[in-house]
C-alpha cells in the first residue's frame, strides 16, 4: 500500500464522489501524525462523514482528534455558508421587488456552484494563513474546488455591473457579488494553489474507466489555470487471489483500465492503494491500513440486513403499465445512470414498446446501439458541447451585446459553468419529451432538482415583468408540469451500496422535493453482495455493503432494486437485456 507523499505546507485531495478523496486524507493525515507532524484537516463537503472516520464530533472550529497528537479536523460548513450568502443578497429586495423575482433570485443562489464558491470563501482564508491555521505544519483539505471555479475567482472582473445587467436568474454568479470585498484574498488564494512549493494536488481516481477519465478532465482544467502541481493517487486496485469468476472480472477490468489511461494522467507522480474491503471507517481501520500486519480473509456472517431488494425486472414491469411516458435516470458521475437507461430501454424495447433512449454522454455504453438495431427501440444523442456552444451563442448575442470586454468575459465564464450546461441540456431533452405522450422516452444524465427550479423560477419572473414575450422555447415550458406529473415522469434515483454515493443521492432526493418531484424508484448498481461471489475478499466487501442497501430501502421512494456487480460488462442488447431480467443472488440462502 502506497499513499500520495506530502512534503508541501498545503494539500488538496479531489476526484469524482465516491472514489475515496476523505479516505486517502484521512489516511496520509494520521501518517503525518504519526511522523511527528502538526495537523489540520478541512472537509468542504456538504455531505462529508469525515466525523464518522476520525471518531470525534467535529465543528466549524479546529477539533483535536482523539487519541491522535498533533492532528486536528474540522469541517466547513458550505451549505450554511451558501444560505447566510444568500439572505445577504435576497434580503435587501425583499418587499420591493416582485414575490416572482425574489423566487428567482433565491434559487439563482441554490446551486452548486454557490455552494462551492460559499466553501472556497471559508478556505481562501485557511490558504492565507490566518490565526486558524498558524499552529499546523500542513492543512490537507478533503475535496478541492473545480476548475470552473477557480476561473470565476480569478478573472479581473466587474462582478457588479455584470449582476446588475442579469435578470434571467439562470446565472451561478450570484454569489461573487457578496465576496467583492475578498477578490484579493482569493486571488492570493488561487495563487498559492498553483504554488508548487507550497501546494500539492491530489487527483483520486479508481481504476474505472469513468474515474479516470474525469481525473484526467480535471488535471487539464487545473493546468490551464497553472496549477500543474499534481500527484495521481489510483485507490481501490484489485487483484484476484481465487479463481472467482467476479474477482476474476474485476482484477482484469481494472488492469485494463490503468493500462488505458490517459496518457497526460499516467505521467504524473502516482501512488497505489490496494482494493480495502471492509473500508476506511474508524481510526482502528485506518490505523491497520496504514501498518498491516496480518490479512484477514474471513467472511463475517451478513446480519446486518433481513432481505435484499429485488432486481431491475419489478421496476420496469411498474414503468410499462402506464403504457408510456418519461424515464430519467439520475445521480452522481460514476454510479452507473448510462447503464440502468440503457438496461431499462432495452427491456422495455424487448416488450414491444416503442422507446427513445436519449443521452448526453458521447462515450456512454450505448455504443451496442450503433452496431446492431434494437427493435422497437431509438437510440438520440444530445451533445452537451454543441448544445453550450448554441446557448452560449444565444445569450451572448443578446446579453452580451450591451456590455464592455471585462463584463463580456465574465458572461462567457458564466456561461461555461455546470448551471449552464445543465440549461442547455434541458432545452434540448425538452424535444424530445412530446414524443412520450404515445411512447417511452428514457433520459439520461437528467437535469436536477435545482435547474428545473431555477428554469421554473426564471419564467416565472419572466412572466412577471415582460408578460409578452419569452425566450424559453414552448417545449421548456410544457416540460417543467410534466416532470412534476407522477403519471407522466418516472425518476430513478441511480447509487452505489457505499457512503458517498448513498448520502449524495440522499441530497439529490431532497433536492427533487424541493422541486416538487417525487422520486419513483432507487437503483442500487454494481452490488458485490448480490453477486454471488465466493471469494473471501470481496465477500467482505459485499458485507460492507449491506447496511447501505439497508439505510436506502429505508429512505427511498416505495420501490428499491438491486443490480448485482457483473462479470461480464453490460454492453450490448443482451447483455442489458440481462442486467433487466437478473435476480440477486441471496447469500444467505447459499450459505
Amino acid at each position: 500500500m502506497a499513499l500520495p507523499g506530502i512534503e508541501t505546507r498545503f494539500a488538496f485531495f479531489t476526484g469524482k464522489g465516491g472514489v475515496g478523496k476523505t479516505s486517502l486524507a484521512c489516511a496520509s493525515t494520521l501518517r503525518l501524525a504519526e511522523q511527528g507532524r502538526r495537523v489540520l484537516l478541512v472537509s468542504t463537503d456538504p455531505a462529508s462523514n469525515l466525523d464518522e472516520v476520525l471518531e470525534t464530533p467535529l465543528t466549524t472550529t479546529p477539533t483535536e482528534v482523539h487519541g491522535v497528537p498533533g492532528l486536528s479536523a474540522l469541517n466547513v460548513d458550505p451549505e450554511a455558508a451558501a444560505a447566510a450568502y444568500r439572505e445577504r443578497m435576497v434580503g435587501p429586495y425583499r418587499g420591493i421587488l416582485p414575490p416572482a423575482a425574489i423566487r428567482s433570485m433565491e434559487e439563482q443562489f441554490s446551486g452548486g456552484c454557490t455552494v462551492e464558491i460559499a466553501a472556497f470563501d471559508a478556505f481562501a482564508g485557511l490558504l492565507a494563513g490566518n490565526e486558524v491555521t498558524q499552529a499546523f505544519d500542513h492543512v490537507v483539505f478533503d475535496t478541492a474546488p473545480t476548475g470552473h471555479t477557480l476561473r470565476l475567482l480569478s478573472l479581473p472582473s466587474a462582478w457588479n455591473d455584470f449582476l446588475a445587467t442579469n435578470t434571467t436568474g439562470s446565472s451561478c454568479l450570484g454569489p461573487l457579488a457578496g465576496l467583492e470585498k475578498s477578490k484579493a484574498t482569493y486571488a492570493a488564494a488561487v495563487r498559492s494553489l498553483a504554488d508548487r512549493q507550497l501546494t500539492t494536488v491530489v487527483l483520486v481516481a479508481r481504476p474505472e474507466v469513468s474515474a479516470l477519465r474525469e481525473a484526467d478532465r480535471t488535471r487539464h482544467e487545473l493546468a490551464d489555470l497553472g496549477v500543474r502541481n499534481q500527484v495521481l493517487a489510483l485507490n481501490g486496485l484489485y487483484e484476484a487471489a481465487s479463481d472467482d469468476s467476479v474477482a476474476r472480472a474485476m482484477s482484469s477490468r481494472h488492469a485494463k483500465a490503468v493500462k488505458q489511461m490517459p496518457a497526460g494522467l499516467a505521467a504524473l507522480p502516482r501512488s497505489q492503494t490496494g482494493f480495502i474491503p471492509r473500508g476506511l471507517v474508524g481510526l482502528a481501520s485506518l490505523r491497520a491500513f496504514l501498518h498491516p500486519q496480518s490479512e484477514d480473509r474471513t467472511t463475517p456472517a451478513v446480519s446486518s440486513i433481513d432481505r435484499l431488494p429485488d432486481g431491475l425486472a419489478t421496476i420496469v414491469d411498474d414503468i410499462e403499465a402506464a403504457g408510456h411516458g418519461l424515464v430519467m435516470t439520475m445521480g452522481k458521475g460514476g454510479v452507473g445512470k448510462t447503464t440502468v437507461a440503457a438496461a431499462v430501454a432495452v427491456a422495455l424495447a424487448e416488450r414491444g414498446r416503442r422507446v427513445v433512449l436519449s443521452t448526453t454522454d458521447p462515450a456512454a455504453h450505448v455504443s451496442w446501439a450503433l452496431d446492431e438495431q434494437v427493435p422497437n427501440l431509438t437510440v438520440e444523442r444530445i451533445d452537451p458541447v454543441a448544445e453550450v456552444e448554441r446557448y452560449r451563442n444565444e445569450v451572448m448575442g443578446k446579453a452580451g451585446a450591451s456590455l464592455d470586454a471585462q463584463a463580456r468575459a465574465m458572461l462567457d465564464e458564466d456561461l461555461r459553468s455546470p448551471c449552464t450546461e445543465e440549461i442547455a441540456v434541458f432545452r434540448a431533452f425538452a424535444q424530445s419529451v412530446d414524443k412520450a405522450q404515445d411512447a417511452f422516452v428514457v433520459l439520461d444524465t437528467a437535469p436536477t432538482g435545482h435547474t428545473i427550479l431555477l428554469m421554473d423560477s426564471a419564467e416565472a419572473y419572466h412572466r412577471e415583468v415582460s408578460r409578452t414575450q419569452g425566450d424559453s422555447p414552448e417545449s421548456v415550458r410544457k416540460l417543467l408540469p410534466r416532470l412534476r406529473d407522477p403519471f407522466f415522469t418516472r425518476v430513478l434515483i441511480v447509487t452505489l451500496a457505499e457512503a458517498t454515493p448513498v448520502h449524495e443521492a440522499e441530497r439529490l432526493q431532497a433536492d427533487l422535493h424541493r422541486a416538487g418531484i417525487e422520486p419513483f424508484a432507487w437503483v442500487i448498481n454494481q452490488s458485490l453482495l448480490a453477486s454471488g461471489t465466493h471469494d473471501p475478499v470481496l465477500t467482505q466487501r459485499g458485507a460492507y455493503e449491506a447496511p447501505f442497501i439497508a439505510h436506502v430501502m429505508q429512505i427511498a421512494a416505495k420501490r428499491c432494486a438491486l443490480i448485482p456487480w457483473q462479470v461480464e460488462a453490460p454492453v450490448g442488447e443482451l447483455a442489458l437485456s440481462s442486467l433487466a431480467t437478473q435476480v440477486p443472488n441471496d447469500l444467505r440462502r447459499e450459505s
